[in-house]
């Protein structure tokens, strides 16, 4: 019946360790050591308010804006106006939102355009995948020997053009499909073309720059993280912050 009777002795309840991977970290953090660490946090961010407030209350005279919104009724001081804010928190992120999104459509519309200008302008881009012009000849032999040149009919220096690829007998004698009041036109309109395309380029970078401000405006919107202004905000850039890191529990 001994060996029914129940354990008297204290079992050793051991912890997890620190992974051997994690050791340059530290010892393992304990739930009753996060405890003790946020109540010395939170005490000491106490400790600093009542200070800035008490350094606030030094100066009787000191002046602030607040005080020019401020009237004396009954012997107390009470706001002219309404302390809530016209718009709310949670409406300005949603007009900020809405804001944003406008802007990303017109920005989506421009770089759409702008690819269609690119491919109608023959800009072929160092990510884009060229044309290939697959031609057919009976024999291994023959495309050996084949000559790319001969077969359009045209100047060795003409071969990588995909358009505008003129004929041996036009640079003899000269003359080309075009006149000179039609090459003249096209020249024009290409012209024009390429002032469009240098237009939208830069409107695109306006509006990318437009988003990047309203993203981060939507970042300084947010209450419930501290931050700080690491870049300030520019013509060029909008501003950058850096959120102050926060332990999970």
């Amino acid at each position: 019946m001994s060996s029914w009777k129940k354990d008297k002795t204290q079992k050793i309840h051991r912890e997890r360790p620190q992974p051997e991977e994690r050791r340059h970290l530290g010892m393992l953090e304990r739930k009753k050591d996060y405890v003790e660490r946020a109540k010395d946090f939170h005490k000491k961010e106490e400790t600093i308010k009542k200070l800035k407030r008490k350094a606030e209350d030094r100066n009787p005279d000191e002046f602030y804006f607040n005080m020019t919104r401020t009237q004396k009724l009954d012997g107390e001081h009470q706001l002219r106006e309404s302390e809530e804010p016209v718009v709310t928190e949670e409406q300005e992120k949603l007009i900020s939102t809405q804001d944003r999104r406008y802007v990303l459509y017109r920005l989506s519309k421009e770089l759409k355009k702008i690819e269609k200008l690119k491919q109608s302008l023959h800009m072929i881009d160092s990510d884009q995948k060229k044309n290939t012009h697959l031609i057919f000849v009976n024999s291994k032999k023959e495309a050996e020997s084949f000559d790319a040149a001969k077969f359009f009919d045209t100047h060795p220096a003409f071969i990588d053009r995909a358009f505008n690829r003129p004929k041996l007998d036009a640079l003899k004698t000269g003359t080309f499909s075009l006149n000179s009041e039609e090459l003249e036109s096209v020249m024009t309109a290409k012209d024009a073309a390429y002032r469009e395309l240098t237009k939208r380029i830069d409107r695109a970078r306006e509006l990318k720059i437009i988003a990047d401000k309203l993203e981060s405006k939507l970042f300084a919107l947010d209450k419930t993280h501290k931050k700080k202004c690491v870049v300030p905000e520019t013509k060029e850039s909008a501003a950058q912050y850096k959120f102050t890191f926060k332990r999970q529990k």
